[in-house]
């Protein structure tokens, strides 16, 4: 089953030429590229030993099975084919894992959020969206931090920047970019209507310091002002939030986690080196309009997934019609299926 994606992805070529990168003599001269390689190439080998110890394990199953069969016991033949298909379920997880080998696949992510027209209810579904990421991290034992937040005047958030730091953050989470749509009947409308908010998600990778990003004190222009969101009194009481515009790109990046100014402009910085690189990913692959287009115009027509909780249930991803009916589990960090769909996707579109 897993043979085949080795060979379409290279794995083993992969280990193979990270090998040989390891016995070059010049090897740790570059100790960021040292530092990927090897961060890679141990990836790639517990993929091959996961994959190796679940088939082993499947294939001991086979003549137990068989023996069961032949003398007619059910429960034994039940507890046999529980383990397949917990054993199955692990080879497709490991399967998902040979995608995620794209150029910044490895690298940590920044995850924003912006609710939609629509007031408080874009805002509420907003911090929800917030929440669902959340919990998903924390299933997958990750860092997450607040990075920025902008709160909305009754309730949830205008916007929210995330820094979330794991194992291949970014290649999970990239195919999230776009428009997310929630149909309920709102708790905030005392006539108890059907309301559609909208809010956008947008991905881009935390660039480390082998990538080199040159930005012109001339193209930048810095603000400072009282952050808004948590932090404590002293937070609010000075200019310690910072935002920082790109004007050749009309780039905008904010950050007011920490009570230093200082730290909050270095912030801003990394944040800004992450997004002119993943523009200028985008811009080769010619995709940069629409993408942008997808971010400014949240509305009907960039939407990527559909939650409706009222008069029915149903989470639907619009790129490949995936569907769950529990929207709750979803809402709670429960998103594996759709992460590995759109890797799936993805592949096949190459």
């Amino acid at each position: 089953m897993l043979g085949g994606i080795f060979e379409k992805n290279n794995i083993k070529n992969k280990i193979q030429k990270f090998n040989q990168e390891i016995t070059n003599e010049n090897f740790w001269k570059n100790k960021l590229k040292a530092q990927k390689i090897l961060k890679e190439k141990k990836f790639f080998e517990n993929i091959v030993e996961n994959y190796n110890s679940t088939t082993n394990e499947l294939e001991n199953l086979e003549p137990l099975l068989e023996l069961a069969t032949n003398e007619n016991n059910a429960a034994v033949i039940k507890d046999c084919e529980k383990k397949t298909n917990l054993l199955v379920n692990l080879i497709k997880k490991t399967e998902v894992s040979c995608f995620l080998s794209g150029e910044n696949d490895y690298l940590d992510t920044y995850l924003e959020i912006h609710a939609g027209a629509g007031g408080t209810e874009s805002q509420d579904w907003a911090q929800m969206l917030r929440r669902m990421y959340s919990k998903w991290v924390e299933k997958k034992k990750c860092k997450i931090e607040i990075i920025s937040e902008h709160r909305g005047e009754e309730t949830g958030i205008k916007s929210s920047t995330l820094k979330i730091t794991g194992p291949y953050m970014y290649g999970w989470l990239k195919s999230e970019s776009g428009v997310h749509r929630l149909v309920r009947i709102s708790p905030f409308d005392s006539g108890a209507r059907r309301h559609t908010s909208f809010a956008s998600v947008w991905i881009y990778p935390v660039v480390d310091d082998s990538i080199k990003i040159d930005i012109l004190e001339k193209d930048i222009r810095v603000d400072t002002y009282r952050s808004s969101g948590a932090g404590g009194q002293h937070v609010n009481t000075t200019d310690s939030a910072v935002r920082i515009t790109h004007l050749p790109t009309n780039i905008v990046v904010q950050c007011q986690n920490e009570r230093s100014q200082h730290k909050n402009k270095a912030t801003c910085f990394n944040m800004l080196k992450a997004r002119l690189h993943e523009y200028e990913i985008q811009k080769k692959e010619k995709a940069s309009e629409s993408l942008a287009k997808s971010k400014t115009d949240i509305g009907w027509g960039h939407q990527i997934r559909s939650y409706v909780l009222q008069p029915y249930q149903l989470v639907k991803d619009l790129r490949n019609n995936l569907e769950n009916t529990d929207p709750e589990s979803v809402l709670d960090g429960e998103i594996d299926e759709f992460l590995e769909s759109a890797l799936y996707q993805t592949k096949e579109d190459k």
